[in-house]
């Protein structure tokens, strides 16, 4: 054989590198077979991978697309800004805001530490990163679409071209111009230009647009002086202006201290403060706003709650509002508003002496008026003028209510069909044991003996007299047999806002330790006005712009929140209260009335919260420091030694009704009664608690144990007009003690006053078993002088 390579075939020594297919008759390459069953619907990968490629080259495209389309507009810079007008309900002006309050300055005239905090509170990578936030725009919409609450995923560039550039509108149109606007910014402006327009486009609040005019109205000081605790503060107020005003809004200053805690925590994470100096750092109260005087007298006070009530109902957001042009036609009516301001002046202002009393200086006081039958709130007092007093009293919420909340027990235990601790039902005749420092039985939470008004006991006595005399140790049983937590149920059905500073169930819930505000008292005594039935309050009657409706109001829902029989019921006692007992100066308005007198604590508060079948009104005159914005106790405001329900609150409300209801046919309250209300049932045994033989001296007042009635004959316990105190059960008593005989110089057992009853002028409880002679005092309580006049007489 030889040694030389045999030619190679074909078909040998290699393989084709794919199986090659028969091919189909004629040489056809055969095709391929289809696809059959669920592999139909699911794609190949050929078919994913194309459409991934296009959807980038789409997204590329259309960037590019809007990136050259979106240009950089003028700077709006508020020129367009309009002022939003207020009318009456008669469709006269009330007010005009749109004023401006800005200057811009230099970033450099801001101190580093503001500058600093606003960075900590809004975008803490605002020097490191790009004009857009990928990650905080995704996890933005990812809490707003599953529920998490709305979110910002805004950087500082981004929030300043909506403030500089674009309007406040919450639309795709304007997002989308803002994105692309903001990269072309970042590009075309150094970030100490894009920081220092956004220092000065911000909004602050009280008007203030930018740090500089926010540090003069927060702080009376130049941007560039702000402290690190002082910029934070003004840092927080970016995230909601008119909530964090802790001046406006006392009741707020928790969230508001809690975000500035946020800024602060955060330089320090960033390494911009030292935690040494973040731990001497106190909080900055700011000072009164001083506003112009376009808003002075009652015109500020009534704008901002119209403001407030616009954005907790979600009618018109801050934003929307600040954008302007509103025509807001208001529910307040002119002659009830300058009736208000009137009776408020005659009753109180005038009678003050600020030059040589000085705790005339702490007088505040707030009012509201609501119609029950609209929920209409058709007069509203504020303060004495916002220029001078900038903060709301007829809206905040830190002054306990005191008695006026006890109505509300006595509702709720008709309402549930309540008894006592031995079964008896609970109506106006009720007997209590009105023992002075009594234990309240049945409540597992602990002791609990509430003191009355002067330590006055008064044994037993009935609902009804309970009520005049506002007798704590009587409302805080009746709370326990009711059930402290039905109480606070029944109070937020008849209107009382359920997130209501110390609104809890326990006994003391019945002697007004929460701080609901007038207006909120006003709405629930308004329902009680309206035989139980309740629609929020409202303070709008239309809002137009350009002329047209542009916004739609919601509507008013009403629902009968207790039955007839327990608002009626109530009505009734309150009318006892009025005729009888420690509110008889509201009987100088002209008409069938109902209403009950309150103090808060050491006389911080004094309250009248009254109804006629037309008008639900709340009074409340107040104690604070101008200066340091501390609560105050007003013993000697008007030359008197105690300041109660019974006397300016009561006063001011019979002057307005009177005047706010002239030329109206005054009606009757068209009452139906719970059944048995007027039976008397007397308790099965023996009170269990016996009073202490000697209970000299009064009570400090305090709400929490049960004194915070100290209004002499107004509110707590004391005497009516010329009553025996604790005189209920037809015992000679004076002081309040129990089983005492009268003093030398009374008269009969039954009607004489303590102290002897020549002269009268005695204050309730004064002697508590003592006797005097010849109508001379020993032992007075309650801050009046021997021989004295009783307080309110």
């Amino acid at each position: 054989m030889s040694d030389e390579p045999q030619p190679q075939q074909p078909n040998q020594g290699w393989a084709p590198r794919e199986p090659q297919a028969a091919e189909a008759p004629g040489g056809k390459k055969p095709k391929r077979p289809k696809r059959t069953g669920w592999r139909r619907i699911i794609p190949t990968w050929r078919m994913v991978l194309g459409t991934f490629v296009l959807g980038i080259l789409l997204l590329i495209g259309l960037f590019f697309l809007g990136y050259s389309l979106v240009k950089i507009p003028p700077a709006n810079a508020l020129a367009t800004k309009q002022s939003n007008v207020y009318l009456y309900a008669d469709g006269s002006q009330l007010a005009r805001d749109g004023e401006v309050n800005r200057e811009n300055v230099s970033l450099s005239q801001v101190s580093v530490a503001a500058q600093r905090a606003v960075l900590a509170a809004e975008d803490r990578d605002f020097y490191s990163e790009s004009a857009i936030d990928p990650k905080a725009m995704l996890r933005a919409g990812w809490n707003t679409a599953t529920g998490k609450g709305t979110q910002s995923g805004s950087t500082i560039t981004q929030q300043y071209v909506k403030n500089y550039y674009l309007a406040q509108e919450q639309t795709v149109t304007r997002k989308v111009k803002e994105f692309f606007i903001s990269i072309k910014l970042d590009r075309e402006k150094s970030k100490a230009e894009i920081l220092e327009g956004y220092l000065n486009t911000s909004y602050f609040g009280r008007n203030s647009y930018g740090i500089q005019a926010a540090a003069q109205a927060y702080y009376g000081k130049d941007a560039t002086s702000l402290s690190a605790a002082q910029g934070a503060y003004l840092a927080a107020l970016l995230n909601a202006p008119s909530e964090y005003d802790v001046v406006a809004h006392p009741q707020n200053k928790p969230a508001a201290v809690a975000r500035w805690n946020y800024v602060l925590d955060g330089m320090v994470k960033e390494g911009w403060l030292k935690q040494s100096e973040r731990a001497g750092l106190k909080f900055p109260m700011p000072k009164e706003a001083t506003v112009s005087t376009g808003m002075s007298g009652q015109r500020g006070y009534l704008v901002n709650a119209v403001n407030d009530y616009l954005a907790e109902n979600k009618i018109l957001t801050a934003d929307e509002l600040d954008a302007g042009g509103y025509r807001i036609t208001t529910t307040i009516q002119k002659s009830k508003q300058d009736a208000f301001v009137d009776a408020v002046n005659d009753k109180l202002m005038d009678k003050l002496d600020k030059k040589d009393r000085k705790v005339d200086s702490y007088v505040r006081a707030g009012g509201a008026s609501v119609d029950p039958k609209t929920g209409q709130v058709v007069a509203m007092y504020g303060g004495i003028d916002y220029v001078k007093q900038y903060t709301n009293n007829a809206t905040r919420r830190d002054f306990q209510v005191g008695s006026t909340f006890k109505p509300f027990v006595f509702t709720s235990a008709v309402e549930n069909a309540s008894t006592t601790q031995d079964g008896r039902t609970i109506t106006p005749n009720t007997i209590y044991d009105g023992t002075n420092k009594r234990p309240v039985e049945g409540w597992t939470g602990g002791s609990y003996d509430p003191a009355n008004e002067d330590d006055v006991s008064y044994g037993d006595i009935t609902v009804r007299t309970a009520t005049d005399k506002s007798v704590n140790s009587v409302y805080a049983q009746m709370a326990v047999d009711v059930g402290s937590d039905k109480v606070e149920q029944t109070a937020i059905d008849l209107g009382i806002p359920s997130d209501t500073p110390d609104l809890n169930a326990s006994p003391s819930i019945a002697l007004g330790v929460n701080t609901a505000s007038v207006l909120d008292m006003a709405e629930a005594y308004a329902t009680l006005a309206n035989h139980g039935k309740h629609g929020t309050y409202t303070m709008i009657k239309s809002i137009t712009k350009d002329g047209k409706d542009v916004v739609e109001l919601p509507k008013r829902k009403s629902s009968q929140v207790v039955s007839r029989e327990a608002a009626d019921t109530t009505t009734s006692i309150l009318q006892s209260v009025v005729d009888n007992g420690t509110a008889t100066a509201a009987q100088a308005a002209g008409r069938p009335a109902a209403g009950k007198t309150g103090t808060a604590e050491e006389d911080q508060a004094a309250w009248f919260a009254g109804y006629t079948p037309d008008l639900a009104t709340v009074v409340a005159v107040m104690g604070q420091d101008p200066v340091t914005a501390k609560h105050k106790s007003l013993y000697g405001v008007m030359g008197l030694p105690r300041i109660n329900g019974g006397g300016a609150p009561t006063e001011i409300w019979s002057q307005f009704t009177k005047t706010a209801l002239k030329g109206k046919s005054a009606t009757e309250f068209d009452l139906q009664l719970q059944e048995g209300a007027d039976v008397v049932e007397t308790p099965s045994q023996e009170p269990s608690f016996e009073p202490p033989e000697d209970t000299e001296g009064q009570d400090n007042g305090g709400t929490t144990d049960g004194g915070q009635d100290t209004g002499g004959q107004t509110d707590g316990g004391t005497t009516g007009d010329t009553t025996t105190t604790g005189g209920t059960t037809g015992d000679t008593t004076t002081g309040g003690t129990t089983g005492d005989t009268t003093t030398t110089g009374g008269t009969t057992g039954d009607t004489t006053t303590t102290g002897g009853g020549t002269t009268g002028d005695t204050t309730t409880g004064g002697t508590t078993g003592d006797t005097s002679t010849g109508g001379t005092t020993t032992g007075t309580t309650g801050g009046t002088t021997a021989g004295g006049d009783p307080p309110n007489q």
